[in-house]
């Protein structure tokens, strides 16, 4: 029998995880299964793969609600809701998905949960009465549901190492731009840069996905982690622009960033490696060469400047340096580029250069 590919993607999980957050009456409704000491396997969501798999117990359609979810677990056999339209579908059903779908559980529920997991795509809730555990199944991942505290204590060390790698990357990121004004960047500037963006990101996301798990209690957390980050994806792509040739094939923003994805934790140190995946000069000597760039970065700091007015400008001139070195009526040839405009390009560069000049010497 074949069975639907689960969507195996962080964002289901995330979701998954939003939905049964604390402060949310679906993980109240589990608080009060393990609280009684009872068992539990509910389906989050309902359609016809689930239809098909499912068996006996009680077709019910009604809304739902903590109590109602715990009254119903006491019963064999599963639930069946809907999270969207928040109504509980079946109960004490009896669930066959596929026996020839793989599962690392021994437990029957667990197993049970597991392969429906697989089998229909959508997440799976099993609540263990013996080892007093909340399991999402989402797709061929596990997850446990750990007590808030413990996800805050971990949430503050994600927290304070990113801080950390925050600073280091503000540092780094004000070297490269006075670099760039100086011209005298080098592809071991760049992939640096590159290299703690996507460390910096990383923490982010972890940090991000506590934030979800913790619901109604990670507000704080939340606060700090968006003060902290701020727009670095936006960040990542400009430096991208600056230095990727993206007229290679496979190598769109998007296609670099993913390159940077797949990196495991140990490639990420080959600064050679990311050179390579930026289509630079990479490994020996070839780190120390000279690379320019196409000016994006810093024009972003421009306020009020259209990503479109830095597409002309960057087409008209070529480069940074040549975008320094033009007068205000060089910036006035640019179709859309106004005195004023031209004005406020010239004063904004000039302002960046003698920051960055500064920052770096002073």
């Amino acid at each position: 029998m074949a069975f639907s590919p689960a969507p195996q993607t962080d964002q289901l999980l995330r979701d998954t995880l939003a939905t049964v957050a604390p402060g949310t009456e679906l993980r109240d409704g589990l608080e009060r299964i393990l609280r009684g000491r009872t068992g539990a396997l509910i389906v989050l969501g309902y359609d016809d793969v689930v239809e098909s798999i499912a068996t006996g117990g009680f077709e019910l359609d009604v809304e739902f609600s903590a109590t109602r979810l715990r009254e119903l677990c006491k019963m064999d056999g599963a639930v069946v809701m809907d999270p969207a339209t928040r109504r509980i579908r079946r109960a004490a059903v009896q669930l066959l998905p596929d026996s020839s779908i793989e599962t690392s559980e021994s437990g029957t529920r667990h197993r049970t949960a597991e392969r429906v997991a697989k089998h229909t795509g959508l997440p799976v809730i099993s609540v263990s009465q013996s080892m007093h555990i909340i399991a999402l199944y989402v797709g061929g991942r596990r997850h446990v549901l750990e007590d808030p505290d413990t996800i805050i204590g971990r949430a503050n060390q994600a927290i304070a190492t990113l801080e950390r790698y925050k600073a280091r990357l503000d540092e780094v990121s004000g070297t490269l731009s006075a670099l760039e004004i100086e011209d005298l960047v080098t592809v071991r500037d760049v992939c640096i840069v590159v290299q703690r963006l996507e460390m910096v990101g990383r923490i982010s996301d972890e940090v991000a996905n506590h934030v979800v798990e913790l619901g109604v209690e990670g507000r704080l957390l939340a606060l700090q982690h968006d003060e902290l980050i701020g727009a670095i994806s936006a960040d990542r792509e400009l430096v991208l622009r600056d230095y990727v040739d993206t007229t290679k094939k496979n190598h769109s923003v998007a296609d670099v960033l993913a390159q940077l994805a797949a990196l495991d934790s140990t490639e990420l140190l080959d600064l050679g490696l990311i050179g390579r995946v930026l289509g630079l000069p990479g490994g020996g000597d070839a780190l120390d060469a000279a690379v320019a760039p196409h000016g994006y970065r810093l024009m972003a700091r421009i306020p009020r400047l259209p990503a479109l007015i830095m597409d002309r400008l960057v087409q008209h001139f070529g480069g940074l340096q040549k975008l320094l070195a033009a007068t205000i009526d060089d910036l006035m040839a640019v179709d859309g580029v106004g005195e004023q405009r031209a004005r406020a390009v010239r004063e904004g560069l000039s302002r960046l250069a003698e920051s960055s000049i500064l920052e770096r010497y002073v």
